[in-house]
């Protein structure tokens, strides 16, 4: 099963992608593995086994305190998926157990891709350093099978990241011919995401 749209979804169709998605379409053995660092999951000998590539971008967007507050609220408002090509409902909430449907258009149709918050955490060690991340799991009727983690994180020197750490493998015909082009388009969503954030934070 396929998702598609030929005009841009509607609040309705990504309900109806949403309630007919089913289930985790990947092994529950991974379930939550992208709330690990990127070095364990390069360590991890069964994900490779599995099929599955490690997809990781890191950009600074800012500094101090305001900085990390700012790209928080980013990823609460799905600001990284503000683009013209991608998107997700703004009002979905970030809570463990919430699905939501992120809608992409690729040349003509858009496809409309079903994936559940599988965790959803912050940390604060000290005045100086925090973090606040979360990771959605793809679910049936995904192009893709894995899962997805985006953060901020404001280290010891007060420097403002925002990272994408993902875990994936085609999990329809489709993807398994395109995977090269699927992952090239990974590359360029964490690109023009992580624009979309440092805008952000950097905004008056």
């Amino acid at each position: 099963m396929v998702f598609l749209s030929w005009t841009r979804p509607t609040p309705k169709d990504q309900k109806d992608c949403i309630n007919k998605s089913g289930t985790f379409n990947y092994d529950s053995k991974y379930r939550g593995v992208t709330a690990k660092p990127l070095s364990m999951l390069k360590e991890d000998k069964e994900l490779s086994k599995d099929g599955f590539l490690i997809n990781h971008s890191k950009i600074l967007v800012g500094s101090g305190s305001d900085a990390y507050e700012k790209g928080k609220t980013a990823l609460q408002t799905w600001r990284h998926f503000g683009l013209s090509w991608a998107f997700v409902d703004p009002k979905t909430p970030i809570e463990k157990g919430v699905k939501f449907c992120v809608c992409v258009k690729e040349f003509v149709p858009w496809l409309r891709m079903p994936l559940q918050i599988i965790y959803a955490n912050e940390t604060r060690s000290n005045k100086t350093s925090a973090s606040f991340g979360f990771g959605g799991g793809t679910l049936g009727g995904h192009l893709l099978s894995g899962e997805e983690r985006f953060s901020v994180e404001m280290d010891g020197d007060k420097q403002v990241w925002y990272e994408i750490l993902s875990i994936s493998k085609p999990a329809h015909p489709l993807s398994v011919i395109g995977y090269p082009y699927v992952f090239l388009r990974q590359k360029y969503f964490a690109h023009q995401s992580s624009d979309a954030v440092r805008k952000f934070v950097s905004s008056k």
